[in-house]
């Protein structure tokens, strides 16, 4: 019986809804998303590269930074290539092989992004509040060991919900409302019932983003504190410009995750859930190089150096 339900399971394809409300617009956002994966993979893998070969960047803060950039580039590449086949082909079926891969990898790196940004705001906090103790305290192993346990519980967090969208079986229908193969969309098209799933995904989402929030607002109060007793302005405006960017990289990933937590489950919310997924999968990978070298003079100068000079730095 196990076997003949793993075949049957085998069989199973899902067809991606993508954006097919809009006829007309399929070629031009096509062009669009071309556009940002472009921007995306290029930002990135330059970042990468950037903190590489760079050896003033070498850093906790850069280290940290280019593992930020490894995963946006990741999960970015998940999604966005599949969402652009079926922009431009007829064919907008994905086999259930295909889409439980996509869901898994999907997974490790929105839990391992969410935390690795909880990580940034604890090496800021360090940075702030004990200047003269941070090389001692963000020693090489402690990064290392604080990098993998984001990796760690992405791909703990992941093969967990994944074993639990494995038992559901699929029958009849698998239209999925949607581009990507999340969970949400995933269950709503299980003929058996998805309660165990469904609440088990909401604790683990819950977890990380209550846990990893509370790590970013425990960081920057202890960060506003310190500053705040600093007695020269210069001295605030430095400390302060050091957490912006980060700071806004933070807002933009939450504030899209808090906002698709909010969005009340009915029909008319399918169009706001796609366009806040596509922020949340295409746009934010983009943004967030762009954050982080926009206000960094260091980085903006080692990209213009790479640019026009690409043996410097070897």
């Amino acid at each position: 019986m196990l076997l003949a339900e793993a075949n049957q399971t085998s069989e199973v394809t899902f067809i991606l809804l993508r954006f097919s409300e809009f006829p007309d617009l399929q070629v031009p956002l096509f062009l669009v998303f071309l556009t940002i994966y472009t921007v995306t993979a290029v930002r990135n893998l330059s970042m990468i590269l950037i903190i590489r070969i760079n050896p003033k960047l070498h850093t906790p803060m850069y280290f940290f930074l280019s593992h930020l950039s490894f995963i946006d580039f990741c999960y970015s590449t998940t999604v966005t290539p599949k969402l652009l086949e079926n922009l431009v082909m007829e064919d907008r079926t994905i086999s259930f092989t295909g889409c439980i891969t996509q869901f898994f990898l999907a997974c490790i790196f929105v839990a391992a992004e969410t935390f690795m940004l909880a990580v940034m705001s604890y090496d800021r906090f360090v940075t702030v509040c004990h200047p003269l103790l941070y090389t001692v305290i963000m020693s090489q192993k402690l990064c290392a060991s604080l990098v993998a346990g984001t990796y760690t519980w992405g791909i703990v967090s992941s093969l967990t919900l994944t074993y639990f969208v494995l038992a559901l079986s699929f029958c009849g229908s698998n239209v999925i409302n949607n581009f990507v193969c999340e969970h949400s969309a995933i269950v709503s098209v299980s003929c058996s019932d998805p309660s165990v799933s469904q609440m088990l995904c909401f604790i683990i989402a819950i977890f990380d983003e209550v846990s990893s929030l509370f790590i970013i607002l425990s960081t920057y109060i202890s960060i506003f504190v310190t500053v705040m007793k600093m007695p020269s302005t210069g001295g605030r405006q430095k400390a302060f410009s050091t957490c912006t960017s980060h700071l806004t990289a933070i807002t933009i990933f939450h504030g899209t995750v808090l906002f698709l937590y909010c969005v009340p489950n009915s029909k008319n919310s399918w169009l706001i859930v796609k366009v806040g997924s596509v922020f949340y999968t295409v746009v934010i990978p983009m943004l967030n190089p762009l954050i982080y070298s926009l206000r960094n003079k260091d980085v903006k100068e080692s990209f213009r150096k790479l640019m026009n000079h690409p043996t410097l730095f070897c």
